[in-house]
Order: structure tokens, then C-alpha cells, then sequence
């Protein structure tokens, strides 16, 4: 996910955001269903008896051309690759891919970057141990084959890979239980989960030393998902809660990561795993996941692909925000919504995701394409 001064490119539309941003503090959360509306709905992958999961998806800067990646598998499989030329309304046929790539153990990811000269690379993570990276030189046409980074390995590599300030500086997040870390593995009893960040200085090249952000052996936090501020001088991250007797959590940083608050929870509309958001044109926050029920409670939407809508001081301020959204209802327990999330010049969310989204049949990946103002009018109307 890139952030939002990458997005904008300029401190006029950073002002924009901040003026036109809407507060949806002092209105009730409306809670709306986009599940039946399968025009919106865009099949990027499908094999029967094969399962197809966790994708993710980078926008290149023509605003149009979309890359996706995703395991033959749930997690551990051999890397599939897609491109879009319009946005997600189609898809291509499966892309040629390294032969390395067919050694995946974990869900690869995808992400664009930059260093200091200019220079634009996508590089792919595919996790456990060791952590391993692919790199394109010519905007995903070519890639090399996956290579060993360093003498470390996690879950989900990376939770999110995000440019800095610096030019050329980018900040990681993943998580480990202790089975993958190190080559030999140091499971602890209880479990204990350790939330990592690493550096690269070169653009996404190399990477530094991982450093603990957060351990704990009570709450499991994990997947982390990157949103910057508004006006740029505030990273938050939101976190999975793997142990399931808390809700899902929220850091804050103001010193490009070199510090971070306590972890608090999250209201239960943001309850769930794998938090994706992007900001929209208008200045609100669109966050894809799935749905987790809160400890003791219900929730609409339990084990489906979700949305929510608000804006940046929500998470600060730990409101409900404004829409939680269905995108489609997931056939089989919570087995879903791994999502990319994309906004395109336009306006148009485009978010991709794998699900069991038919009775008794394998999962396979999604698009759904909406904007906001659609669901404006869908709140109207149902008011």
C-alpha cells in the first residue's frame, strides 16, 4: 500500500485531503451489504479443485495497469502471476514466473519501490525461513528469481512494505510465533508472538537487521497493515489479534518508526485480519479485511470480506467510522480476504481478494470495483 504523500505527490493535495475529508465521528456507523451486486464483481483466477488464496496487488503510476500475486495454496504454493491493463475489469492469462518461484512457502507480496535516484523496482517477498526477494527492473515484464535476504525468515513477509521520508528509505513489518525466525526453530510455551520491522536504505534492495516492535505471549499481534496520516507525520499500523480474546489492535508512530505507542484495541468495526487501506480522491479511508466477531459478541458480517469507511481521526480516535461494508460473503468459516486494495485516478477502489465464494468448492480470486459515492447513495437510500 502506498502512502498517502506518494499518492498525492504534492503538499496541494495533502490541503485538499485535510479540507475535504469528511468527520464522521458525530454520525451512527451504517452497515451496508454489496455481497448480491456480482456486476461489480471481476473473477481474476479460478481452477476447480485447486485452491487459489491470499493475493496481493501494486497499482503502477499509468493508474491503470494492476499486477497481482497469490499462492497455489493457502499460503505455502507455487507463486501465480496476473496483470490488468484497465483497472480490474479483466484479467490476463497466468504470466510466466521464475522457476524459484514455484518454491514458495508462504503468501508472496508485492510491492513497489523507489531509491534515492529515482530508480523504480517492484520487489516480491515470499516468507518462513529464510525471508526471500524477487526484483523487476522493467515494471513487472521480467523478474529475477527469489533470493535469500538475510539469516532470518516470519509469517507473511511483508505485512507491508512502505516508503519513508528519506528517499530511498523504505520500513517492513511481519510477525513470527518462533517457528520460522531462525533456522532452527525456538517455539516457546506459551506461544509468544513477536511483531518485527526491518529497514532498506537502497531502495528495497537490502535490508537490515529485524527488530522487535512487540512481543507478547497474551495477545497475538500480527499482519500488520500501514496507514499514514494526512498531513504525513504519523504512521499508524493495524494488527491482527491471532490469540482471539481481544479485539484487533492499533500503533502510532511520529518518528518514521523508530518509536512506537503501546498497542490499544480497535473498535469492533475494524475487528478482523490483514487490514489493507488506501485513502480515497475525498479524503476518507477505505480499509479492506476480514471479519472477525468480537470475544463474546456478533457481528454482521462473521468470516466474510469486509470494508470500512471513515477517516484517519477515527483510528486516532478509535471511533466507529462511517460504512462497514460487505464485498462478498464467504462460503466456508474464515477462510477469506487476504485483499489488495487500489484506488485509481478516478476515484474507483479496486480490491482483490480469494474466498470460498460457491457452496463446497475450492477458493479463488476476486475483484470488486466501487466508489465511494456509490455507497453514499446506497446509505441514502436505505436511510
Amino acid at each position: 500500500m502506498k502512502s498517502l504523500p506518494l499518492i498525492c505527490g504534492s503538499l496541494s493535495c495533502l490541503l485538499l485531503i485535510l479540507v475535504n475529508a469528511p468527520a464522521s465521528a458525530n454520525e451512527p456507523l451504517r452497515t451496508l451489504d454489496l455481497a448480491a451486486d456480482t456486476d461489480r464483481q471481476v473473477i481474476v483466477d479460478r481452477e476447480p479443485g485447486q485452491y487459489l488464496g491470499h493475493p496481493t496487488t501494486v497499482l503502477l503510476e499509468d493508474g491503470q495497469t494492476i499486477l497481482c500475486v497469490y499462492p497455489k495454496g493457502h499460503g505455502r504454493g507455487g507463486i501465480v502471476y496476473k496483470r490488468s491493463l484497465d483497472g480490474g475489469k479483466s484479467w490476463s492469462d497466468r504470466l510466466f514466473t521464475p522457476a524459484s518461484w514455484a518454491t514458495s512457502l508462504e503468501v508472496p507480496t508485492i510491492h513497489r519501490v523507489v531509491d534515492a535516484a529515482g530508480k523504480k523496482r517492484l520487489i516480491l517477498w515470499s516468507g518462513l525461513y529464510p525471508a526471500r526477494l524477487a526484483v523487476s527492473e522493467d515494471d513487472g515484464m521480467t523478474w529475477g528469481e527469489l533470493e535469500q535476504v538475510g539469516d532470518w525468515g516470519g509469517i507473511v513477509v511483508m505485512g507491508f512494505t512502505e516508503p519513508l521520508r528519506e528517499p530511498g528509505h523504505y520500513l517492513a513489518m511481519f510477525h513470527d510465533d518462533g517457528r520460522f525466525y531462525q533456522s532452527r526453530p525456538a517455539m516457546k510455551k506459551p506461544v509468544e508472538f513477536t511483531l518485527f520491522q526491518t529497514r532498506s536504505t537502497d531502495g528495497g534492495l537490502t535490508w537490515s537487521a529485524p527488530e522487535v516492535v512487540q512481543q507478547d505471549t497474551a495477545v497475538h499481534l500480527c499482519e500488520p497493515g500501514f496507514i499514514r496520516s494526512p498531513d504525513g507525520e504519523e504512521i499508524a499500523v493495524l494488527l491482527r489479534e491471532n490469540s482471539r480474546t481481544k479485539n484487533s489492535h492499533i500503533i502510532f508512530s511520529r518518528d518514521e518508526g523508530k518509536t512506537w505507542t503501546l498497542p490499544r484495541e480497535l473498535p469492533d468495526s475494524l475487528n478482523g485480519d490483514r487490514h489493507t487501506g488506501k485513502y480515497t480522491p475525498d479524503g476518507r479511508l477505505f480499509i479492506s479485511f476480514r471479519s472477525v466477531p468480537p470475544r463474546g459478541k456478533q457481528a454482521p458480517f462473521a468470516g466474510d470480506w469486509v470494508a470500512w469507511v471513515g477517516s484517519y481521526e477515527d483510528l486516532k480516535a478509535g471511533h466507529d467510522g462511517q460504512y462497514h461494508v460487505r464485498l462478498m460473503d464467504n462460503r466456508k468459516g474464515q477462510d477469506c480476504a487476504y485483499p489488495g486494495v487500489e484506488v485509481l485516478p478516478d476515484g474507483t477502489i479496486v480490491t482483490t481478494t480469494y474466498g470460498h465464494w460457491i457452496e463446497n468448492e475450492s477458493p479463488f480470486v476476486v475483484t470488486v470495483r466501487l466508489r465511494l459515492k456509490e455507497l453514499d447513495e446506497l446509505a441514502a437510500q436505505s436511510r
